[in-house]
């Protein structure tokens, strides 16, 4: 059903005329999914993308490999079918493209979403392009847009990067890469490959505990043939345009370098979601409030789905674990029962 809306006026915005049941913030996997769930509870709803369509996995590296397997990252009862048991990144692209085309989606990208407003009837939010009124609203914007700074001097030089895309960009580069996790253990390896000196810098005592499986072996070789310099219980402390300082258990060492890889991890959003009244964790997890059986905020008729819901704890959601979220949503809009406290 659609409402009429409340008619505010602004010279330099499309304003939208009508109310939806619902709006998704989030055009990811999970965001899609919230929309098939609504399409299929006969809900009329809008998607809102601040980038292209699965942002999040397009910023991936080209050649990344997924630790889920296909079939758990399936959504709307759709098969996804790979190469491989566990599909590449152009792969999921083109699977989460075909999604949006099958079920004919609504989603507007490349508009972002600034402000979030409750109301009598709903909400009101706010875009770069347009004013929507909705009756209820989920924020699935996920993690993989702010990353965590290192905080320190020369962070901001163009050599710099908190994102890694393709290896041969860094060929005969003096290339540090900072962190223990996946994302720094491929780009470490593939940079190698492709002729680049590197230099892997890690807080911790030795590669992460998450690393894949089938992954961590070749790095522990690279490392144990001197292939690969790894620098443990270490943190880089100073960027320069042609050198790096790194503090090291042995004292502070001075290295050339070309570029920095700062692979340290990506948080939420978290002051977009303290703006529209959404509560935060006192504790480090950060972790919005919701309601786990109905995926409910503190603010009734505001929502929460995918890896957001966990905070800084980024590794307790994924894609598989996650998608259920839609259903619970819309069961919770259909049945229209209260919020559980």
């Amino acid at each position: 059903m659609f409402w009429s809306g409340c008619g505010v006026s602004l010279c330099y915005m499309e304003i939208s005329s009508s109310q939806y049941d619902l709006l998704i913030i989030g055009g990811g996997p999970i965001g899609l999914a919230c929309g098939i769930a609504a399409q299929a509870a006969g809900l009329t709803y809008i998607i809102i993308e601040k980038g292209c369509l699965v942002n999040s996995l397009y910023r991936y590296p080209q050649n990344m490999t997924f630790f889920s397997t296909s079939e758990r990252l399936e959504i709307g009862g759709v098969p996804f079918v790979s190469v491989n048991p566990k599909p590449r990144r152009a792969e999921a692209l083109e699977y989460y493209r075909r999604i949006q085309q099958k079920f004919q989606l609504h989603i507007r990208l490349f508009e972002e979403v600034t402000m979030v407003h409750q109301q009598d009837t709903g909400f009101e939010i706010t875009t770069s392009k347009s004013v929507y009124q909705a009756r209820h609203v989920v924020v699935a914007t996920g993690f993989y847009d702010i990353p965590c700074l290192l905080d320190i001097p020369g962070e901001s030089l163009s050599k710099v990067s908190h994102y890694y895309n393709d290896p041969h960009y860094y060929a005969e580069q003096n290339v540090v890469v900072v962190g223990a996790s996946n994302s720094s253990v491929d780009a470490a390896l593939e940079t190698f490959r492709k002729g680049a000196n590197v230099t892997l810098v890690v807080r911790g005592e030795g590669i992460g505990p998450r690393v894949k499986y089938w992954v961590r072996p070749d790095i522990e070789n690279r490392i144990a043939n001197g292939e690969i310099r790894a620098l443990f219980n270490s943190r880089l402390t100073e960027i320069r345009p042609k050198e790096v300082d790194i503090l090291t258990p042995d004292g502070l060492i001075t290295i050339p370098n070309d570029f920095v890889l700062a692979l340290t991890g990506y948080q939420p959003d978290f002051a977009f979601l303290q703006k529209i009244g959404i509560q935060l964790a006192d504790d480090a997890s950060k972790e919005p409030y919701h309601n786990p059986e109905t995926m409910e905020t503190n603010i009734p008729g505001l929502f929460l789905a995918g890896v957001v819901c966990g905070g800084m704890n980024t590794h307790q959601w994924f894609i598989e674990n996650s998608r259920i979220h839609a259903e619970q949503i819309v069961r919770q809009i259909v049945s229209g029962a209260p919020l559980k406290r």
